[in-house]
């Protein structure tokens, strides 16, 4: 029965595509390939065959785990060394470029985009934090200054909704800036993302398009009330809290 389901919902998806512009994008936001997911037997799709981490830091109850090793220098909505409004976290590894593994802080569908040299997107149908909503979370400079990534081989570019599970290895640290004049060090650039209208994510260099990422981890990272350095807490939260 699941099978002739799956048949009449493939023949829907092909006549839509037809009819509807940017069809891959509304057919997301309306829930489509998630049902697919469901219809299809798990033997057949699965989790991606990606290095698993065996143990990675989480606080107590929270949903995250902490992507990659380092000190957490730049927080949420900072406007220090030479960034303003900082929309995510940096991590900065001290080992140097291409050494630090990078992981999944949550199960998801992941995107990497044809041009791109050092990031990724994982996509959340359901936000853990208020699961009414999608949200996404971002990972960048995964590859070193000239470009050259350090994103594991598995996920090539034009990679798109490969499923992974929280704790899957994705690439390493890099000092990648996108060609720009000003340097940086070695880091990961995490974020958590909102989708638009057609359920896309959105820039995620705007703050405004971002969450503030303490609930997620259990600890306070938002620049009005961050611990530096950050540490688990319950009351991880902070009067007049961007995001």
């Amino acid at each position: 029965m699941k099978q002739i389901k799956l048949a009449i919902v493939i023949i829907l998806i092909l006549f839509t595509c037809m009819v509807i512009d940017d069809a891959y994008t509304y057919l997301q936001h309306q829930g489509v390939f998630d049902y697919l997911r469901f219809l299809w037997p798990t033997s057949q799709i699965g989790w991606a065959d990606l290095p698993q981490a065996t143990s990675l830091d989480r606080c107590t109850d929270a949903p995250f785990v902490v992507p990659t090793d380092g000190w957490i220098g730049i927080t949420y909505g900072d406007s220090i060394l030479g960034t303003v409004n900082h929309s995510g976290l940096d991590i900065f590894g001290l080992e140097g470029n291409g050494v630090t593994p990078v992981y999944a802080a949550y199960d998801g569908f992941l995107t990497r985009l044809p041009n791109w040299k050092s990031a990724v997107v994982i996509r959340h149908p359901e936000d853990p934090i208020k699961p009414n909503r999608q949200i996404w979370t971002y990972y960048a400079h995964m590859a070193d200054e000239a470009g050259n990534s350090y994103i594991i081989e598995q996920i090539s570019p034009g990679t798109y909704e490969l499923p992974v599970k929280q704790g899957m290895l994705l690439g390493y640290q890099g000092d990648y800036n996108g060609g720009s004049w000003r340097s940086v060090s070695t880091h990961l650039h995490f974020s958590i993302v909102l989708s638009d209208e057609k359920g896309k994510f959105l820039n995620e260099t705007d703050l405004l398009n971002t969450l503030d990422p303490s609930p997620y981890f259990g600890m306070r990272l938002n620049s009005q009330c961050a611990d530096r350095p950050p540490t688990c807490r319950q009351d991880f939260l902070c009067t007049g809290r961007l995001g």
